[in-house]
């Protein structure tokens, strides 16, 4: 079987997370980097990620590697690489990418140099004059840093984090992935009740019960290496049974609440969408009157920051209010994402447990209590 190098791109502080979901899913050589996993596999591994990764942001082709301190250095590796290989005659390249600390710092340059070497490529293996680039999107990217150069292709298309659910989000919501990684480390996933007493359009309900259930979040949507002449069909179609399969009855439910009645409506609509709809439920509630039922459960929040004065003295208070509402109970546990400094201050005892989440560009931890 013909192997392949790929980089899946992640959001900081999720790459150990990321790099043993891969393992799991059978991927050779993992490599965990700051902001990304490196690893090899067949084209089957790369369906497989594409479509059953919770954490990856999208899965890369990685087409080759090597220095350039010029742009004739440049134009030359990039022309090396075997991109007949995954480009037909029809298909659309655009060129993105970035440069750091490089001799080569010019982004539009660098745009210019790499697309030309792989129409020159291209024309020599295909013996044409012009591309029409009417047909699949083959986005190519390009890294340089320190004057090293990776060439990139990328084969999920739209971001792995859009699972095709959230068509509408409510305010501030948190991302797919980021969530995913929430319940990973709460172990959420495990759990038989999961509770989100402000849970906006539902996401980390919807993922809870996706990692419970077993189900690949990208079972439902496309990709576009789907569309690439060079893969056969018949691996997308395997990889997704594949995953249909792995599905798990498991006993799980979740259960939020919101004081935005605008929103709660999404959370039905979004968890029948990921096809979790029957064990997610939602209503109109106050924070204040969150009570922890049951012998056993997790909660999971992602409240409000605050981004000016008036608003971020509003989150404080939501913050103490969780301190008195989310009392210590056998069974129980909850984790609670924020950026605030003083979170553990204003929520009235220390976290018994703490990680160091990025949302988006935004630092913040995670406040774990489970005694």
């Amino acid at each position: 079987m013909e192997k392949f190098e790929f980089c899946a791109p992640c959001l900081f502080g999720i790459e150990g997370i990321l790099g043993d979901e891969m393992r799991r899913l059978g991927a050779e050589n993992v490599r965990p980097e700051n902001g990304r996993v490196l690893f090899s596999g067949g084209l089957e591994m790369m369906a497989r990620a594409n479509i059953c990764s919770r954490y990856a942001e999208r899965i890369q082709l990685v087409m080759g590697r090597f220095y350039a301190r010029s742009f004739e250095e440049l134009f030359q590796g990039v022309k090396s690489l075997a991109w007949e290989r995954f480009i037909s005659q029809q298909d659309a390249f655009p060129v993105k990418g970035w440069s750091l600390n490089s001799q080569l710092h010019s982004i539009p340059d660098c745009q210019a140099i790499v697309k030309k070497a792989v129409v020159e490529r291209l024309k020599q293996a295909y013996g044409i004059h012009w591309f029409d680039e009417c047909d699949g999107k083959c986005q190519i990217q390009f890294t340089i840093m320190k004057d090293e150069v990776t060439v990139l292709l990328d084969t999920s298309g739209v971001g792995l984090h859009k699972r095709g659910y959230r068509a509408v989000a409510g305010g501030a919501p948190i991302k797919e992935t980021l969530a995913a990684a929430i319940v990973d480390v709460t172990r959420a996933r495990r759990a038989k009740l999961v509770c989100d007493p402000c849970c906006g359009s539902g996401t980390l309900l919807i993922e809870a019960a996706l990692a419970a259930k077993g189900i690949a979040p990208g079972v439902r949507r496309t990709f576009s290496a789907m569309y690439w002449d060079s893969i056969p069909p018949e691996i997308w179609r395997e990889e997704r049974q594949a995953a249909r399969e792995r599905q798990r009855d498991v006993e799980f439910f979740a259960r939020g609440g919101d004081i935005d009645e605008s929103v709660l409506s999404l959370v039905g609509e979004n968890a029948a969408k990921a096809g979790v709809g029957d064990f997610i439920t939602a209503q109109k509630a106050d924070l204040r009157d969150f009570v922890p039922e049951g012998d056993t459960g997790v909660v999971l929040c992602n409240p409000p920051y605050g981004e000016r004065l008036l608003d971020v003295k509003a989150a404080e208070e939501l913050y103490k209010v969780m301190g008195k509402v989310f009392v210590p109970k056998p069974g129980w546990s909850y984790a609670i994402i924020s950026p605030h400094e003083n979170f553990e201050s204003l929520f009235g005892r220390p976290a018994d447990k703490r990680r160091k989440l990025y949302n988006g560009m935004l630092k913040c931890q995670l406040y774990m209590y489970y005694k």
